[in-house]
């Protein structure tokens, strides 16, 4: 075994059951455990903790009066996880909304229950050397709601008597955004049906509770928002949200993650992450649950993130949409009619602007189109003009992850769509794009999701696509060898035809233990094109019996010399029929899981 899991395995190496005990003692075979030991860890959704929903939460009073946090261990979780700083948010990333909103909400926190005056001293020193940078950032990259939620929470910390940098000119033009963004939010749509300001209302006066009470998911949640849910209790005092808020405490030691559950969303991405990245042969088992466990959650109108809500959005059914119909599942593309509207799609019902990833998933599941349906022709075309807009102005930045290299994620789908795309290039490629646990995803604050974005996922593609390169040179030196031992240039027969006969086979069967169907298939489809170019470069009949004996020899059978036409077309038909079964025979082995 050489160094970075790279490995030769011989041509005689047909059995599938011998590849675990070759990886057993490699590096890869122990990623592969690795990873299948994370999968069934698959539930309600593996997520980071949010400094800023927790700082919600932990304001929340008890609510029997006693005048005490009714989450105790949410307000320590915020007294210990100040950064060195004195913010609070993404220790690994400065993004300047997620630390500034997510510092001002921790600072009015611990106010909230006059504790930790140190660390508040460290918090509002660290906001009035950096609130500035909020003039730098781009719109298109704040945290959700963060023109309406901040200007909330300055409005309590000025009741609070805290010295913040009020006057901060950043701040007078957040202000009037939230003004603007309030003028337009529909009230009386938000307070009919399920919206994603549902998952903002923290940062929203003049509320109708009655009335969007109404609207609480079955989990007790409002929109999957621990901070928004903890809103509601203060004002409410309702029991469901009691309870959605105490598991959330319970499941993560006092923090709260930004968004809880996302388990369809966790499902659906951690499949297309394996899967791009070319690792779809160490884990079709945990694949299978995974797209079953969508599948049961399907809806004709469309899903979202988590499985209990009754809202959709684009973005997921896209993915769930493309993901199964690629694993054989009967969906219809009707479910795209819900996010059109005048020749237009969307993610959201009364969205303000469009997402990119949400358009970019949109585009790869239309290319799963069938000739009849026309609502998918016109999602292509809509995301691909949409893409193609925002990649000749610069502008690919998505308002939801920040990732390693989506621009050339775009251009990759764009150029090569699923039907010119094989499979080991786009994994290649995508093994590049891939940040691994570098992407970051962007909600009310930043979190990160380690079973979808994962170091160990990057480097077992890696070190599996130089195993499996390494294993085609060595096919490729063979059939190389043939062909000049042949002398088949001399005949008309380029090795450009050779090589692309077999890149087309490496490339869509490229696991190791697959080689039979590999060199099968490479095989057949050179025999196809040589035998023209044999016959076109023979002068008189008598010369085409030999030139195409010599051809058979690729086949790996040894006939016997004809003694006339007739016998060397009964040999050619045995040459192709053994083929053939060897082709059958290799589908039938077991695969590995």
């Amino acid at each position: 075994m050489a160094e970075h899991g790279q490995t030769v395995i011989s041509d005689d190496l047909q059995e599938k059951q011998q590849l675990p005990e070759l990886l057993e003692a490699s590096s890869i075979w122990q990623m592969v455990v690795q990873v299948k030991a994370m999968l069934p860890s698959l539930g309600d959704g593996e997520i980071s903790s949010s400094a800023y929903d927790t700082a919600w939460v932990a304001m929340v009073p008890d609510l029997g009066g006693t005048g005490v946090p009714q989450f105790p261990s949410s307000l320590r979780w915020v007294a210990n996880n100040q950064l060195d700083d004195g913010s609070w948010g993404d220790a690994a990333f400065f993004f300047a909304p997620d630390r500034i909103i997510s510092t001002v909400a921790c600072v009015v926190a611990l106010k909230s229950w006059n504790s930790y005056a140190k660390k508040c001293e460290r918090g509002i020193r660290f906001l009035k050397e950096n609130m500035w940078r909020l003039a730098e950032v781009e719109d298109e990259l704040i945290t959700i709601g963060f023109e309406v939620a901040l200007p909330s929470l300055l409005d309590i910390a000025k009741a609070m008597s805290l010295e913040f940098p009020y006057d901060e000119p950043a701040l007078q033009r957040i202000y009037a955004k939230r003004e603007m963004k309030l003028n337009k939010i529909p009230r009386e749509l938000m307070h009919s049906m399920p919206t994603t300001l549902l998952g903002s209302v923290e940062g929203m006066p003049g509320l109708d509770w009655e009335r969007l009470l109404k609207l609480q998911s079955s989990d007790g949640s409002f929109l999957s928002s621990p901070s928004s849910t903890a809103y509601v209790l203060m004002q409410t005092g309702n029991e469901k949200c009691l309870r959605y808020l105490q598991k959330a405490v319970d499941k993560y030691n006092g923090g709260v993650p930004t968004v809880y559950p996302v388990d369809l969303f966790e499902h659906l991405w951690v499949v297309d992450r394996l899967q791009r990245l070319g690792l779809s042969h160490f884990f079709e088992t945990d694949f299978q649950y995974c797209i079953d466990y969508v599948y049961k959650n399907w809806r004709k109108c469309g899903i979202c993130w988590a499985s209990n809500l009754e809202m959709r959005d684009v973005g997921d059914t896209a993915m769930a949409f493309r993901l199964l119909r690629l694993h054989g599942y009967d969906v219809s593309s009707d479910v795209f009619r819900y996010f059109e509207k005048e020749g237009e799609f969307f993610c959201f019902v009364g969205q303000l602007n469009q997402a990119i990833t949400a358009m970019y998933n949109l585009n790869r599941a239309a290319q799963l189109m069938f000739p009849s349906e026309e609502t998918l022709k016109r999602a292509r075309d809509f995301s691909y003009h949409f893409l193609r807009e925002k990649q000749a102005s610069n502008q690919l930045l998505d308002k939801w992850i920040i990732s390693k290299d989506l621009p050339s994620e775009v251009e990759y789908t764009l150029s090569w769509p699923f039907y010119a795309s094989l499979a080991r290039v786009e994994a290649r490629s995508y093994v590049e794009q891939y940040g691994g646990d570098g992407d970051v995803w962007i909600g009310k604050s930043l979190y990160r999701m380690p079973l979808v974005n994962n170091s160990v996922y990057l480097e077992l593609a890696k070190a599996d696509f130089n195993r499996c390169q390494a294993v085609h040179q060595h096919e490729w030196m063979g059939m190389q060898k043939w062909f000049e031992e042949r002398r088949l240039e001399d005949r008309g027969v380029s090795r450009e035809s050779l090589l692309m006969s077999f890149f087309v086979a490496a490339a869509s069967i490229y696991e190791p233990e697959r080689a039979p169907e590999r060199l099968g298939w490479a095989r057949t489809a050179f025999l196809v094109e040589a035998i023209p170019c044999f016959v076109d470069g023979c002068q008189r009949g008598d010369d085409l019996v030999p030139l195409l004996m010599d051809l058979l020899d690729l086949t790996a059978v040894a006939p016997k010399q004809a003694e006339s036409p007739k016998q060397f077309l009964k040999q050619l038909r045995h040459a192709m029929s053994f083929l053939i079964s060897v082709a059958n025979a290799c589908v039938l082995l077991p695969r590995l899981s």
